[in-house]
């Protein structure tokens, strides 16, 4: 077991894990401007739009650049910089590092050499689209950006369209007449859907509909910055009591996920989450097995 007490002196440096502006510049905090101010170094994910912010504020401080392609390199010339006593602020293009965003392999090179890892509270764009959407605000479900991948991406939708949670998903511009569309495949035509677009920018809107409506309005306006997309739970009431699913209704709730594309097993696992029922009992009375 390992206590980390962020306060207690030490001989290292520090991991600083520092939000920035989703938007609005307004947003940053005293405490990121002060941190900014005070380290050895900032790891940037873009040191060009990072660049932009510590010049708005006129902060001096050197980058080194840090994203997803170069985390293996970086990885260990930022611990050595840690461990020799320097303070590092790990920052993103915007909101927390980590989420969706580089960060979280640094944070666990930095645990295993007991480098103090110290997060500071910022902007997040799921929450804060999250507690303006309308939808239920707990629990929640944050996923992110889906997988482009055909396969990982229909399971993914599998697993979220049971889900109960109000569910939270990031998506670009450029993909997001496709996404819609593949939600379409497994999600309900009346399923409630929130998009927050452009959050705390000055083209900042809301978009509430059913899912078969925003998709009727991306037919015709083209997208427009990044978004945010949050989907209604699964209401409580669609699930049936066992005792009320005949064996012909179980096959035939099977069947129609296999009509849509999904494979027997995914198929029979849906059904099993949706009607809380035993994954092994679906697949023997789908297959009248005794």
């Amino acid at each position: 077991m390992q206590i980390q007490n962020s306060f207690e002196p030490t001989k290292k440096g520090t991991l600083f894990l520092v939000p920035t502006p989703i938007g609005n510049l307004d947003d940053i905090t005293v405490r990121t401007l002060k941190t900014l101010q005070s380290v050895d170094l900032v790891a940037s994910e873009d040191t060009r739009n990072t660049g932009k912010l510590l010049a708005h504020f006129d902060i001096k401080t050197s980058q080194i650049s840090f994203h997803e392609h170069n985390t293996q390199q970086r990885i260990p010339e930022l611990i050595a910089e840690l461990q020799a006593g320097k303070s590092i602020a790990q920052v993103s293009d915007a909101g927390l590092p980590s989420i969706s965003d580089p960060g979280h392999e640094l944070v666990v090179a930095a645990i295993a050499a007991d480098i103090a890892v110290v997060p500071l509270p910022g902007a997040s764009a799921g929450i804060t689209a999250l507690i303006a959407s309308g939808l239920a605000p707990q629990p929640f479900y944050f996923y992110g950006f889906l997988p482009r991948k055909k396969k990982l991406l229909r399971e993914a939708l599998s697993q979220l369209v049971t889900h109960t949670e109000t569910v939270i998903l990031y998506e670009s511009p450029h993909h997001l007449r496709r996404t819609l569309s593949d939600l379409g495949e497994l999600f309900a035509a009346d399923r409630p859907i929130v998009l927050g677009r452009e959050l705390t920018k000055l083209h900042e809107s809301f978009e509430r509909g059913t899912l078969a409506e925003l998709q009727g309005w991306y037919q015709d306006h083209e997208p427009r910055g990044e978004y945010v997309i949050l989907i209604a739970g699964q209401p409580e009431t669609a699930t049936t009591p066992v005792a009320a699913l005949s064996d012909q209704d179980l096959r035939g709730a099977v069947t129609d996920l296999i009509e849509q594309g999904l494979r027997p097993n995914a198929a029979i696992k849906q059904v099993a989450n949706q009607f809380d029922l035993p994954r092994q009992e679906v697949y023997q009375r789908y297959h009248q097995l005794s």
